[in-house]
């Protein structure tokens, strides 16, 4: 196994191992994690492109009463290898593993099965890539195309089942008419970093075979004039709250 740290979400809740050199979870993946609301018992959710586990460890974390069924697919297989460590080590074993595989080829999952797939997929086809190997993949689409990514992940899900994905804001166009006609009930949460300045990031939710009409919810600022989290923010990234459960 690659040199690792050991490192912390959700202010020492959770922990996480991830490669000294190479990708490491950002603060996008906890708060793409906090659209997630109303698990029932039992649900199987799909996490797709996972990276270290981030996303799904906090899932995990939130609806562990519910015993959700997680599963993680991911294309690194040393990702994959220290997101396992990580679910153990947290005692999310029994609801929560990772496989490695890449979605291009025929994954072991079966298809419409899923009543929630949540993804936060590479930003770009275009930038130039980084020349850590394992920061390339996971940032730059690896002969893969993002409408083709949605695309897969909207065939993993049950029939009105939840689509959950964060993006650059310069993508939404693009994203949503990959989604059109596959899902609908979209809704999209402009990400600012603070309060004046232009959304970088959109977090967009779908429901399958839904033909509800879209909306554009309410914003979330990330930091205050002073760098400070906000206190919606901080309700999310350190405390692990729902982003429907903050008042």
């Amino acid at each position: 196994m690659q040199n690792y740290t050991q490192d912390y979400l959700l202010n020492k809740r959770i922990k996480i191992f991830q490669p000294v050199d190479g990708y490491r979870a950002s603060t996008d993946a906890i708060m793409l994690s906090a659209l997630v609301s109303g698990v029932k018992k039992g649900e199987k959710i799909l996490d797709v492109g996972s990276g270290t586990g981030a996303i799904s460890l906090c899932l995990a974390e939130r609806f562990k009463t519910l015993s959700p069924q997680i599963t993680g697919i991911e294309l690194q297989p040393e990702l994959a290898e220290l997101s396992n460590l990580s679910a153990r080590e947290n005692g999310f074993d029994t609801f929560l593993n990772y496989i490695n595989t890449d979605i291009k080829n025929k994954v072991p999952l079966e298809n419409c099965s899923f009543h929630r797939v949540i993804t936060n997929p590479p930003y770009t086809e275009h930038d130039m890539p980084s020349p850590n190997p394992g920061k390339a993949l996971a940032h730059n689409h690896n002969g893969q195309t993002l409408g083709e990514w949605i695309k897969f992940c909207i065939k993993m899900l049950r029939p009105q089942g939840t689509f959950y994905m964060i993006n650059r804001a310069e993508a939404v166009d693009y994203i949503l008419s990959e989604i059109r006609g596959k899902a609908g009930n979209i809704r999209i949460i402009p990400l600012y970093s603070k309060a004046g300045q232009n959304a970088k990031r959109v977090m967009i939710i779908a429901q399958k075979d839904s033909k509800a009409p879209t909306q554009i919810l309410p914003g979330l600022t990330v930091h205050a004039v002073d760098g400070e989290y906000t206190p919606e923010a901080y309700a999310i990234l350190r405390e692990g709250k729902g982003l429907f459960e903050l008042s």
